[in-house]
């Protein structure tokens, strides 16, 4: 793994800036009000669908127990997406569940992320050979073979995305990883805290679609019929939509899906997200919403789980206090919740960091819900988080050490690349 982690830095260097079409006007646009649904629609290149269920998901207690429980209900089909996949109890849970019904004739098919997944263990990928699982990776690094220029480039787009659909019926994504870290109720330390959803109705389809365009970019197989993309009825009353990024199909959904709610917000922004440091166009966005009187509220981990990207988002914090945004640092634990509550009525979830890489290097995906009771809910569990962290004062940051400045400054010409 040491060889592939230094093959890939040196792809970074090779690979060039993330390059994002610049943002020059905005639309005058209130959030709620009839032009806004359509309008992000067709920015984001994914309908707003009716008649889903969505159900929020907290921690390792509730996301695995569920992810499992679905599983090992399976009957057809089971398609699953991963970035990060280690070693631990419940990646062998997890594991020995898929092999199961494997076993039991449901076609299985499992994607995983070959820099994120690098550190599975062997015995898993044999396991679900043995059993008739099959598993592919995304943009395998290719150690010690000849690699056309194109494909070098290649290497530095991830797949970040996750997502595990059941039948073509039940859907799950967010932004845990497959870890013994991720277990646990969020509150302790080594125990990530993070929010992820569970999610049945017409939008399951769109979700299926997202792994689907994956997993044709990865084999070249076109996965289709009534096992993925059965008939769905209404399960509730929720609009939703998937938003996807793929940059390498020139897609930047999930940057404009943030800043068009950014824009549009006319109350509050809650924010919850483990890499803060957006590019001066979100930022600008942050800060003009302030400045119309909207509060601003932003929690991310009060230690990262990478320093370098740690030190990367610290050292944009100031003209985020100076201009009004609050900024609160969650204390038990790594917070890796991805998700953003805008207006008490707009929420997302999903895999996507506010940086540059997630909005313009990796493939990410979030899930958009339209509905009070959802954001009220969320907004809810942002509240209780707020109780376990410490807000940050510009006199604070300012007042850090010179050797974490200067690690800061060391941070700067990687920055697109963190």
């Amino acid at each position: 793994m040491k060889n592939v982690k230094c093959l890939f830095l040196v792809l970074l260097l090779l690979s060039g800036c993330a390059n994002i079409t610049p943002i020059n006007e905005m639309p005058s646009m209130v959030l709620g009000e009839p032009a806004f649904y359509p309008t992000i629609a067709a920015h984001t290149d994914a309908s707003i669908i009716a008649g889903s269920r969505v159900e929020l998901l907290f921690n390792g207690d509730q996301i695995f127990p569920a992810m499992l429980q679905a599983i090992r209900g399976a009957r057809k089909s089971i398609t699953y997406q991963q970035y990060f996949f280690e070693d631990g109890a419940i990646a062998h849970e997890i594991a020995e569940a898929f092999a199961e019904r494997c076993r039991a004739g449901v076609q299985v098919k499992i994607l995983l992320d070959s820099l994120g997944g690098g550190n599975i263990p062997k015995d898993i990928p044999d396991l679900w050979k043995k059993s008739g699982c099959q598993l592919e990776w995304f943009e395998r690094i290719k150690v010690f073979q000849f690699v056309t220029p194109w494909e070098l480039l290649n290497y530095n787009h991830r797949s970040h995305r996750r997502i595990l659909v059941i039948d073509g019926k039940i859907g799950f994504t967010g932004g845990h990883g497959v870890s013994d870290a991720w277990s646990g109720n969020g509150r302790t330390a080594e125990h990530w805290r993070q929010t992820d959803v569970r999610v049945e109705g017409p939008i399951v389809q769109q979700l299926q679609a997202a792994f689907v365009e994956s997993w044709r970019r990865a084999t070249g197989d076109v996965l289709g019929d009534d096992a993925y993309f059965p008939a769905l009825d209404v399960q509730g009353k929720v609009y939703a939509q998937i938003v996807k990024s793929s940059p390498l199909s020139s897609s930047f959904g999930t940057y404009l899906l943030f800043l068009l709610s950014i824009t549009s917000a006319q109350k509050s922004i809650h924010i919850a997200n483990p890499y803060f440091f957006p590019d001066n166009r979100i930022e600008e966005a942050l800060i003009n919403a302030v400045k119309r009187g909207v509060k601003v509220v932003v929690l991310t981990p009060a230690k990262s789980d990478h320093a370098t990207t740690s030190s990367a988002s610290h050292s944009g914090f100031g003209v985020f206090l100076l201009g009004g945004v609050e900024i609160y640092e969650y204390q038990p634990a790594l917070m890796h919740t991805k998700a953003m509550v805008v207006d008490g009525i707009w929420a997302t979830v999903g895999s996507a960091n506010l940086d540059y890489r997630s909005l313009a290097i990796n493939e990410e995906l979030n899930l958009v819900v339209y509905d009070a009771a959802f954001a009220t809910a969320l907004e809810k569990s942002f509240q209780e988080d707020l109780k376990y962290s410490k807000k940050l004062t510009y006199e604070a940051w300012n007042s850090r050490s010179f050797t974490e400045k200067i690690l800061e400054l060391f941070t700067i010409p990687i920055k697109e690349q963190l």
